[in-house]
C-alpha cells in the first residue's frame, strides 16, 4: 500500500513538473508562438490563392471613381489602391529618413490590404457621405462589411480576418501607420482630381471638393513626405510619372472586360506575393520585400511602356536589350527625382524582379530556395531576401486571370485565348517554392468560346 501511495505521488510530482516546462517553455519562447499564432493561418495549410479571392481582388478594376465627373480612363479603384501603395512608400520612406521613424512595414503592407477589400465592398461612396456614414453608424457598417467579407472570401481565415476587423475597430492602435496610409489615399485622390478638374469647373461644387481634399492633406502636414511633395519638386514628378502606369493598358491589343492597367496589375502581383509569402513562412522583412518587388517590378514600364512577351522573345537577344534600354532609362529619368540614398534599394526591386535573391555585402547575390527557407528567412541582417521565382508565378497568374475574365464575360480574341492555354500548359501541376500553382489554375474550368 505505502508503495502504491509512493507512485502516486511520483506521477503527481512527474506531472507537475511537466505543466511547470511547459509553462517555462512558453514563458521564455513566448515571441516566436506569437509569430506562429500570426501566420496560423498559412501554418494550416489553408489557402488564400484560390479563384474566388483572386477575382475578388479584381472586382477593384470594375469599380470607377469620379463616375459623377467627366473624366479619363484608368480612374478605376484598383489603380488608385496600387497609386497609393506606392506614394506610401515615399511617405514612409521620408519619415523614416526625416524624421527617424521605427515604422512596421508589414504593418503598412497589411492595412492597405484591409483597405483595399474594405473599399471593393463599399465601392466608391462619395467621401462626405461616407464620412457621414462612418461617424454615426462606423460600428455597425463595418460589421456588415465584416459579413460581406466572409460570404464573399469564405477563404479568409480566423486569424487574418481578425487582424483585418482590429485595423478597423481599433483606430488608436498603430497610429502613425494609419496616418501615412490616410496621407497616401489623400494623395492619390488630389493626383486624380487634379486632372478631372479641368475638365468639370462648371459642375456645381467642384471648388468645395477641391478645398475639402487640401484640407484632408493639410492635416497631414507634419509628415515628411508629404512636406516634399507639396514642394511640387522632384518627390512629386516622381508620383505624376508613375501615375502614369494606370494608362498603360495590359493586353493592348486586344478587347477586354475588366480593361487593366499596368498600375493595377502591379498590385494584384504584390497582394499574391505577400500572401505566397506567408504561406511559405517567410519572416517579416521577407513578406515586405516580396510585396514591395511585385510592386515595383513594373516600374520601368513607364517609361518603355508595356511591351508584350512575344515581342520580347521573337528575336533572340531582343529581351536583353529591352532590359538595358530600361536600365538606362530608369538611371537617367526616374532615380533623380528620388533621394540619393533609395536608388539601390529602387534598383533591387526593378531589376533581375524575377530572380531569387538576397543582399550580401552589399551586392545582390541569387540563391537557391532551400536557403532562402533557410539561413536567409530572418529579420535583422539587411538579406532583402525576395522569392523572384514565385513572384513571377504571381505574375503570370495575374495575366491570365486577366484573360480569362475577359473570356467568361463573353469578349475574348486569339490573342487572349492562346495566352491562357500557353500559361495553363505552362503551370500545369506544377508547383514553385512550395507553392501549388498548378492547383489553382485548375479552379478555373476551361471555358467554351466560339474563336
Amino acid at each position: 500500500i505505502l508503495c502504491k501511495k509512493i507512485n502516486a505521488f511520483l506521477k503527481k510530482l512527474q506531472e507537475r513538473q511537466k505543466k511547470q516546462r511547459i509553462l517555462n517553455f512558453i514563458k521564455n519562447n513566448l515571441g516566436i508562438l506569437l509569430i506562429f499564432m500570426e501566420n496560423a493561418y498559412f501554418l494550416r495549410g489553408e489557402k488564400m490563392l484560390s479563384k474566388k479571392f483572386i477575382e475578388f481582388l479584381f472586382e477593384g478594376a470594375h469599380i470607377q471613381r469620379w463616375n459623377d465627373h467627366i473624366r479619363p480612363n484608368g480612374f478605376t479603384e484598383l489603380d488608385k489602391q496600387a497609386h497609393k501603395m506606392m506614394i506610401l512608400y515615399i511617405l514612409a520612406k521620408y519619415e523614416e529618413q526625416d524624421h527617424g521613424a521605427k515604422l512596421n512595414w508589414r504593418v503598412l503592407i497589411e492595412g492597405g490590404i484591409f483597405e483595399f477589400m474594405h473599399r471593393i465592398i463599399l465601392t466608391d461612396i462619395k467621401p462626405p457621405i461616407y464620412h457621414e456614414l462612418m461617424r454615426v453608424h462606423g460600428r455597425k457598417l463595418n460589421a456588415w462589411i465584416y459579413e460581406q467579407l466572409a460570404r464573399r472570401v469564405p477563404e479568409l481565415d480566423e486569424v487574418f480576418f481578425d487582424k483585418l476587423k482590429r485595423w478597423f475597430d481599433y483606430p488608436e492602435e498603430n497610429r502613425l501607420e494609419k496616418k501615412l496610409l490616410r496621407a497616401a489615399h489623400y494623395l492619390a485622390t488630389q493626383w486624380e482630381f487634379g486632372i478631372i478638374y479641368h475638365f468639370n469647373q462648371a459642375i456645381y461644387g467642384i471648388d468645395a471638393t477641391k478645398a475639402a481634399i487640401e484640407s484632408n492633406i493639410e492635416d497631414h502636414y507634419d509628415l515628411a513626405g508629404v512636406q516634399k511633395i507639396s514642394l511640387k519638386g522632384k518627390t512629386s514628378k516622381f508620383i505624376d510619372l508613375v501615375g502614369q502606369l494606370r494608362f498603360q493598358k495590359r493586353w493592348a491589343q486586344s478587347p477586354r472586360v475588366p480593361e487593366t492597367s499596368v498600375m493595377g496589375h502591379v498590385l494584384i502581383v504584390a497582394i499574391l506575393g505577400y500572401f505566397c509569402a506567408a504561406e511559405l513562412g517567410a519572416c517579416d522583412e521577407r513578406i515586405v520585400n516580396d510585396f514591395l518587388c511585385g510592386l515595383f517590378h513594373d516600374l520601368p514600364e513607364v517609361l518603355t511602356r508595356d511591351i508584350i512577351s512575344p515581342v520580347k522573345t521573337s528575336v533572340e537577344g531582343l529581351d536583353d536589350l529591352i532590359k538595358d534600354i530600361e536600365k538606362r532609362q530608369v538611371a537617367e529619368k526616374l532615380l533623380p527625382l528620388l533621394p540619393w540614398g533609395w536608388h539601390e534599394e529602387i534598383i533591387y526591386f526593378t531589376q533581375n524582379e524575377f530572380t531569387n535573391r538576397v543582399m550580401l555585402d552589399g551586392v545582390p547575390t541569387e540563391v537557391s530556395e532551400e536557403e532562402l527557407n533557410g539561413k536567409y528567412n530572418v529579420d535583422g541582417h539587411g538579406y532583402k531576401a525576395v522569392d523572384g521565382r514565385m513572384l513571377k508565378g504571381c505574375d503570370h497568374l495575374a495575366a491570365f486571370v486577366e484573360a480569362y475574365l475577359s473570356t467568361e464575360y463573353g469578349i475574348t480574341s486569339k490573342h487572349l485565348l492562346n495566352g491562357m492555354a500557353d500559361l495553363r500548359e505552362k503551370y500545369k501541376n506544377k508547383t514553385i517554392a512550395g507553392i501549388n500553382f498548378g492547383a489553382v489554375y485548375d479552379e478555373f474550368p476551361e471555358l467554351k468560346t466560339n474563336l
